[in-house]
């Protein structure tokens, strides 16, 4: 295991004694309590169960017996090693008497959990000095209307590729601060490619050009990025989906902003790397909790943070690290994004995935069933086999398979196995 676990807690709290097994989420045990009903007072016991507390969390051998392979596109599967480390700690984080969720964000335990988790990302993204990074809420939808609101006046032109369905959110909400510009726009071949950079017509004297780097519904990634025209234009990307899921040039960006609940984290915790130099100029009108000047400030402390989903991030952070860093990462999603794109381009027209060759998603892989009637029972038999969310987004139907940097070896080859099954007995 690449994280080690604290000890876990050894007495229960006296009015609820209540232990989870680690293993199965049984309940061991819940004591008798007093409780008010109808005007007098009575001792209603719920349920007696065997008083041991459990002592260390389970295996991750043993764990992985009781969990399915979850191909959701986010919130989306954490690292087994890294949810059996907070299930450790849960109780009694570092032997301070308190979980991070009871801890003061200004205290001093609270402090160095977000700083090692920065200083890790810092080392996974080689992120330059010059670049602030902030733990911010609101879901990577908040940062379409910061981008414009910090880094334009009203009247900018700023250009977007729109690859996808979050890239074109984007687009449509920037229109409420600035004056933005669809330089290309793939909704006319159901966003299955990415555009020539060279034929691009950019906007002279644009504030910045944005993408998606990776569409979460669409399964279309970029695999290089575009150079903006300008001397001074910004090129900013949101990475929500393939965030940390390999080594990316910091330098090459103004700003890159990621939800962390498809590769990093759960849901609740927004990722922003900046270039300091842009910070400082927001609207006037800009919403204080929007302002990156001020979490810059108060080193994403502002307000009360998402604590809880921030040290999970961190635990996520060290275990990359652990496992050898993005490289390694990369290495490991591209042989399982090989593995699933091979079944399907293998199974003479079974299975397709419309997405361009060049550019399909080491992330998110969209595919449909040459009979569409059977989708429903491919999902629901996949569920039958333990590999669950396997339903295409309800915009574009089908199926995705979402296999993030948690998604093992095993999960994708289970699938494929799977679906080789599946044509066999279908394919008539």
């Amino acid at each position: 295991m690449a994280i080690s676990s604290a000890a876990a807690p050894t007495t229960a709290n006296p009015l609820l004694r209540c232990q989870l097994s680690t293993a199965t989420g049984a309940v061991s045990r819940i004591a008798a309590f007093p409780s008010n009903i109808s005007g007098s007072r009575r001792s209603v016991s719920l349920i007696s169960c065997a008083s041991s507390v459990t002592q260390s969390p389970p295996s991750v051998a043993n764990a992985s017996t009781d969990r399915v392979f979850n191909f959701a596109a986010g919130p989306a599967t954490l690292p087994e090693n890294v949810l059996l480390k907070a299930q450790s700690e849960l109780y009694n984080w570092g032997g301070s008497g308190m979980s991070v969720m009871e801890m003061s964000h200004r205290g001093k335990e609270f402090l160095s959990i977000i700083q090692k988790a920065e200083s890790d990302l810092r080392s996974l993204l080689n992120i330059p000095s010059e670049y602030s990074v902030l733990f911010l809420q609101g879901g990577a939808t908040t940062q379409f209307a910061a981008i414009p609101l910090n880094l334009c006046k009203p009247d900018d032109n700023v250009d977007y590729i729109i690859t996808g369905s979050w890239g074109d959110k984007a687009f449509k909400e920037a229109a409420k601060y600035c004056n933005p510009k669809s330089i290309w726009s793939g909704k006319s071949e159901k966003y299955t490619q990415i555009p020539n950079f060279d034929a691009l017509e950019q906007t002279p004297g644009a504030r910045y050009l944005h993408i998606c780097a990776n569409e979460t519904i669409h399964g279309v990634e970029f695999k290089d990025y575009p150079k903006p025209a300008g001397e001074n234009e910004l090129l900013i990307a949101d990475m929500s989906s393939n965030f940390c899921s390999k080594p990316v040039d910091v330098s090459k960006f103004g700003v890159i902003y990621a939800g962390a609940q498809k590769n990093v984290g759960p849901s609740g915790v927004t990722i922003v790397i900046i270039r300091s130099d842009l910070v400082g100029n927001a609207q006037p009108s800009t919403p204080i909790m929007l302002d990156y000047k001020i979490h810059i400030e108060n080193n994403s402390l502002y307000n009360t943070p998402p604590c809880y989903g921030i040290y999970i991030c961190g635990l996520v952070f060290e275990d990359l690290l652990a496992q050898g860093g993005l490289t390694a990462a990369e290495e490991k999603n591209t042989q399982k994004a090989r593995i699933l794109y091979d079944a399907i381009d293998g199974s003479r027209g079974f299975y397709r995935c419309p997405v361009e060759k060049s550019v399909r998603s080491k992330m998110n892989v969209p595919f449909t069933l040459e009979k569409a009637e059977l989708e429903a029972e491919f999902v629901k038999e996949a569920a039958k086999e333990k590999m669950v969310q396997l339903k295409g987004h309800r915009s574009v139907g089908g199926m995705r398979a979402s296999i993030y940097n948690a998604m093992p070896l095993a999960g994708v080859e289970k699938l494929v196995a799977f679906m080789k099954d599946f044509q066999a007995k279908h394919d008539h």
